[in-house]
This record gives C-alpha cells, structure tokens and sequence, in this order.
C-alpha cells in the first residue's frame, strides 16, 4: 500500500483503499507512498469529489467519445469490432524538467533517422563503415529499391513520428519502439484532451497545462514545407478508407487541416502530375498526407490487386511532382530489428551521445543473442520485427508452455524476423476503475512533425493497459487512453 495523502479525507481514503504501490514506478506517488509534489492538484480535487460523481464524469465522457464518433477497432473481440476509444478520467501529470530530456532526444533521434534513411538510399556510407550491416537493411521488407537514387523534399523522410517511450523504475524515459510509416493515435490525444477539459475543467484550471491544440496546424505548416515549389499548394489526407480502424483519425486530421480527405480512386496520375477530382474538374495535388502502406501505394509499382493507391503515384514521386509524407521505403527504419542500432545512427551521424536511451535488444538474426533468446523465453518479450498493434508478440513470462514453444519454432525458422528484449515493468498511473483509483501501467507516444524545424507536441498519448496486470497498452487489443499534461513550469 501507500501512505494515505496527508489530511486524507474519508472520500480519497475510500478511493485510494484498493490502490497498491509495485515495483514499477508510479507516476502519483513517491516509493515511500508520499504523494509526488506536481500530484497534489489532483489529489484535493479528488478529496472534493465523491465516487459516484468520478462515475457521472466518466459517462460523460463516454458520451463525448460516442457523439463524435471517436472508435477504435478491437480484433479477435467477440462482442464486436468497433467500440468507444476506453478513456480513463484522471490525467498524467508530467513536469517540464521532466519533459525537457524527453523533446532534446526525440528531436536528436529523428534528425539522425533522417539522415541514415537519405544514406540508406544514396551513398550508403553508414554501410561502408561498418556501423549498420547492409544485410540487415537489404533484407528488411520495408526496404524499397525503387526509391534508390530519389531525391524528396528537404531530405526529409520522416516528416511525422510517433515513438513510444517508458518509464524505468528510477524515473527515466526510455525508447521502446520508433513509428516512421503511418503512425496513428495523435487524434485520440486531442480528443483525451478536449474530453477532460470538459469532464473536469476545476481540475484543469489548476494546473499550467501546455496547449496541444495547435497541433492541426502545426501538421499543416509541416506538410507545406515538403511542397514542390509552387504557391498555394495542394494537400490532401489519403485514406484506406471507411472500413480502415483509424478512419476517424484520417478525418479528423483532413478537417483540422482544412484540406480534402480522398481515397484512392479520388486521384489520378497524368504526365506524372498529381490530380484530384473535384466537382469542378480536376486539381493538381502537391502534397499527400498518405495513411496507406507503402505496399498498397501504386498497383504499377508495388501491389498489383490493390484498390487503395493510385497508378503511376510512384513515377510521379521520383519525378518530383508531388511529395508524400511519410516518404515511400521509411519502415526500415522502425524495424525493430534496426532500433537496436539506432543509438550507434545517432553518433555516426550526429556526433553526439543518445540523450533517450533504447531497452536493451537481441537480434536473433545474430547466432548468439538468438541462442539467449531461445534459453530464456520464460524471461523475455520476444516481438517481430514488422509487426505493430501489440500483434506478433509473446510476453514470457505470462505465457505458457505451448506458445514458447510455438515461437521457438518461428525464430529457428525466420531468426531475421525477431527481436528480443527483458520484460521491462512499465511505470503505474491511477485509473478511476470500478468506482476505485487503481494502478495501471502505461507507455507515451509522443508526436514530432519534421517540417521547416522538428518540433515536438508537449505530452503526446498515454496508452493504458486496463487489465490489471496487464502490460499490452495498444487500443488494439484493448487498451485504453489517458489526457497527458506536459506542466509550463
């Protein structure tokens, strides 16, 4: 248990009864139970707030989510796919020295990935200095060979991440994974945010909370600085469509913007030019915000049955006629096999140490670490390297006998495909959860556009895992979300 908060009146004591302090850290309270310094804010607010009240709150919040259409696809859920985006009323609370490291070294990392994806399809120097083995790139699947020689706008790859960092039990942030093709999520921030804002706004007027509602804008400005050199420029939001999990996400974004949300079947390549169908004729695009994978971007190109990409897209790319963010062929860059060699890309290129350090990796590709690996599955989070959404993963030690097995049989059979790493506890924040304040572990993703400069949103989207126990944070699969607050001072 923990120290009760001093003066604990009986409705924060009822609250708290059930709250329990772990190993992980806790992002409310001290290791000796005392409540963090920047928590006191919530804690009174909560001391004034009765159980039943947090649950009228919640449902409101609830009803937010469901009128703007705010869903999030569970797979493998009998009860359905399509459900409210699970919310959690009481915000994380992080302070700006806290913060601080965390904005140096997202920017240091996508500067140097930026750098390493225009090496990787230009001079491959990194290669021939014995830094990144040119086989590990090569036989990425990500990899595009179509995209070698091709010049894009500023040298930019990566114009929008999102990587998910946790925290350690002595309070640091650390990398876990990077996201550098379509990373998704950032409308659910914005909406965890105006939610809260309008659940508990005594709450929010207590604290200097950084603003994030710029961010529309600010991916706007991003998107403009990759334009070919022409006024005014075209933008659109390129979709997969309505039956895509994250469709509510590409529309939101397009009208934040004000620009058009388009499918596929809405754009057309003629002389390598860029149009878009409109009920006035067809308009040239320059700029395509594209939430389609690579493999689905242009049937002449990549995927011939696919109904989702444009022909010709490519040629018009390498010709220089429209620009896309993120770049075709960036995905071997958040393979998770080259996370591992990400700190070594950030000195190579940079010259300088990682400020965010990554979790300690084994490549199973490589006959010692693999042999590690198969050792102690019972110990290890073994995940494949292309997969994302909390898919194509085994947490040892929660799993049983039959499924280290089956895995053993998948990495002897494609050791290239996986990675392994320690089962890291994540830190613990507190969740209104059946009428109680309960601990959940949690990771962020926070969001860097890569435009004129790199910029970082203050916060970003703290995932929660609402099982107890449970460590698999992805709305995927169950997992729900939480307002982050990135403090002023």
């Amino acid at each position: 248990m923990f120290a009760q908060p001093s003066a604990g009146p009986a409705s924060v004591s009822e609250l708290f009864s059930t709250y329990q302090l772990g190993e992980a850290y806790d992002e409310m309270f001290e290791a000796g139970g005392a409540p963090r310094l920047h928590c006191g804010g919530l804690i009174q607010v909560l001391a004034a707030t009765s159980a039943p009240e947090l649950v009228q709150y919640q449902s409101e919040a609830d009803r937010a989510f469901l009128t703007q259409g705010i869903t999030f696809t569970v797979y493998g859920d009998d009860q359905g796919t399509e459900r409210i985006i699970p919310y959690d009323l009481l915000p994380r609370i992080i302070t700006r020295s806290e913060w601080e490291p965390v904005e140096r070294g997202l920017k240091q990392r996508l500067t140097a990935i930026n750098l390493f994806l225009k090496d990787v399809y230009h001079g491959g120097r990194i290669f021939s200095a014995g830094v990144v083995p040119r086989e590990l790139t090569q036989s990425c699947r990500h990899y595009r060979r179509e995209m070698r020689g091709v010049s894009v706008q500023r040298d930019i790859y990566v114009s929008i991440a999102g990587t998910d960092l946790i925290r350690l039990q002595d309070g640091r942030f650390v990398v876990l994974e990077d996201n550098l093709r379509v990373p998704s999520g950032v409308s659910y921030m914005l909406a965890d945010r105006e939610v809260t804002k309008r659940v508990l706004p005594a709450l929010f007027d207590r604290y200097n909370v950084s603003p994030i509602a710029h961010y529309g804008q600010a991916l706007l400005a991003t998107l403009r600085a990759l334009a070919p050199h022409r006024p005014d420029p075209t933008i659109v939001v390129l979709t997969p469509g309505v039956g895509n999990s994250a469709y509510f996400e590409h529309a939101f974004l397009a009208r934040e913007m004000g620009v058009a949300l388009v499918e596929g079947r809405d754009l057309l390549v003629h002389d390598d030019i860029v149009y878009m169908r409109t009920t006035s004729g067809l308009r040239r695009v320059d700029v395509i915000y594209r939430r389609v994978d690579d493999d689905f971007l242009d049937p002449l190109a990549f995927r011939a049955d696919s109904q989702l990409g444009v022909a010709g897209l490519l040629n018009a790319y390498r010709a220089g006629h429209v620009s896309l963010a993120n770049a075709i062929g960036t995905g071997i860059a958040d393979d998770k096999a080259m996370y591992a060699y990400v700190p070594a890309i950030i000195r190579y290129y940079l010259g300088e140490e990682p400020i965010l350090d990554n979790v300690e990796t084994y490549l199973c590709g490589e006959p010692a670490s693999r042999q590690h690996v198969l050792e102690n599955l019972d110990k290890l989070v073994v995940k494949a390297v292309g997969e994302s959404g909390g898919y194509g993963m085994l947490i040892g030690p929660h799993s049983t006998a039959a499924e280290r097995e089956q895995f053993r049989g998948k990495i002897l059979a494609d050791p290239r495909n996986f990675i392994a790493q320690p089962t890291l506890s994540l830190s613990q924040s507190p969740c209104f959860i059946n009428q109680k304040v309960e601990p959940r572990h949690v990771d962020l993703r926070p969001y860097v556009l890569y435009g004129e400069e790199v910029t970082v949103v203050p916060g970003g989207l703290t995932r929660v895992a609402l099982r107890k126990g449970s460590l698999v944070v992805n709305s995927s699969q169950g997992g729900g979300s939480k307002d982050t607050w990135v403090l002023q001072d």
